[in-house]
């Protein structure tokens, strides 16, 4: 077994998710969108709005600024000339996945055809007719939201309240179920709500018709996952699509054995790496950008240690009292190292891009690091349409930012 060292191993992790090729010349196409695809695989999708939905951040971040409609219509638009290229499933949670990829999900659909949630076969035990309604609606209507079927069924039905956080009807619980199972997929999103429209309307023909087993399932997921990481430890290959290790050790075993994956030391980890067959290791890796919470470089927090030495955890729910770097806070990559992190928020009434909170990792080049903060901070007002950014109080990097004077136009 060779060794690599654990710089080497970085390089590699960022050039495999795109972080080491220039953003394109000209302005980005539907293309240049697929092909970071082609690298990340998948994108997370996260209903929290504070900067931009979170499938549209990871994109920026590899190509710079482009037109956000240009991946909506690659996800929820179809025509002849432009069919779908990406759908929705529950991959690394909800995700944005090629379409091609969808029957690697099968077995998962098979695995929740009693939904995703224990409260779902309450559901399904007081509602059992419900699932065949909410078809027969969608089959009849085409896309509808939960609450467009639920008009249709006549269930004006009042939601509990009697419980923190999300309460769903029986409806939309029941069109979760089924988009679960791949009964119903998303046809289009409208405000970032999910019209639900029978599989088989939003699927070509060949993708439905495909069956693929198992175990061949979960081999190609971990192929994926290894494409998209260039090099990874067996729980950072089976988190990519979530699988369990029953599963992937394995498809880690075939994958090693056809010449796929190489089993590698990395110095100061403390278990054995698998690295893609191809993976490029770039001699330097330079550049920077802002990534969100839920980016895929970084949506695995034990590899993110591991990597960049760098401890990262959201603090959306965590009181504001108790945190200790903001509610949406993005790490900030700088020629391969994760030098900083920012808490933003984006104010579109006001055309502001607020930084509540910057800091600094320690022993980073600060005067370096606002240098390329603020331009980084620059282009992501540009990109969302803001006209100035603002720097607030909190952390050791404010107070440079703030006479560094940021401001868009």
């Amino acid at each position: 077994m060779r060794t690599m060292t654990a710089a080497a191993a970085r390089r590699t992790a960022l050039a495999a998710q795109g972080f080491a090729a220039p953003h394109p010349a000209s302005p980005p196409t539907r293309r240049s969108i697929l092909r970071t695809l082609e690298r990340t695989q998948l994108l997370q999708l996260d209903s929290v709005s504070a900067v931009v939905r979170a499938h549209y951040a990871p994109v920026f971040s590899r190509i710079g600024g482009y037109d956000r409609a240009l991946l909506d219509e690659a996800a929820w638009n179809h025509t002849g000339r432009r069919p779908r290229r990406l759908v929705e499933y529950w991959a690394h949670e909800a995700a944005l996945i090629p379409v091609e990829d969808w029957p690697l999900m099968r077995w998962r659909m098979e695995q929740y055809r009693h939904g995703r949630w224990g409260g779902a076969q309450n559901v399904l035990r007081r509602n059992p007719t419900l699932p065949q309604d909410v078809l027969e609606v969608i089959g009849e209507f085409g896309a509808c939201t939960a609450g467009e079927v639920e008009r249709h069924l006549e269930l004006d039905r009042p939601r509990s309240k009697d419980h923190w956080g999300w309460n769903y009807s029986d409806t939309k619980v029941i069109c979760e179920v089924l988009f679960a199972t791949g009964e119903l997929s998303v046809d289009k999103r409208v405000g970032f709500q999910r019209h639900y429209d029978l599989t088989d309307r939003v699927l070509p023909p060949e993708v439905l018709a495909r069956r693929v087993d198992e175990p061949e399932a979960v081999r190609e997921l971990v192929r994926r996952a290894a494409t998209a990481l260039g090099i990874g430890t067996e729980t950072d290959l089976r988190d990519y699509y979530r699988l369990h290790r029953r599963q992937t050790e394995p498809a880690l075993a075939e994958l090693v054995d056809a010449g796929e994956l190489e089993q590698v030391a990395v110095d100061g980890w403390d278990r054995v790496a698998y690295l893609a067959a191809g993976a490029r290791t770039p001699r330097r890796v330079e550049g920077s950008a802002l990534l969100c919470p839920f980016d895929p470089l970084i949506f695995f927090r034990p590899r993110t240690e591991r990597i960049f030495d760098f401890h990262y955890r959201i603090e959306i729910y965590t009181p504001e009292a108790k945190r200790v770097h903001g509610y949406y806070v993005f790490p900030f990559l700088l020629d391969g190292e994760l030098v900083a992190r920012v808490d933003l928020r984006a104010e579109r009434g006001t055309g502001r891009l607020l930084v509540p909170g910057a800091f600094a990792e320690p022993g980073r080049d600060t005067p370096a690091v606002v240098a390329e903060l603020v331009r980084a901070l620059r282009d992501m007002a540009e990109w969302l349409a803001l006209d100035t950014v603002e720097i607030g109080e909190r952390g050791d990097l404010a107070a440079a930012l703030s006479r560094a004077a940021v401001t868009v136009g």
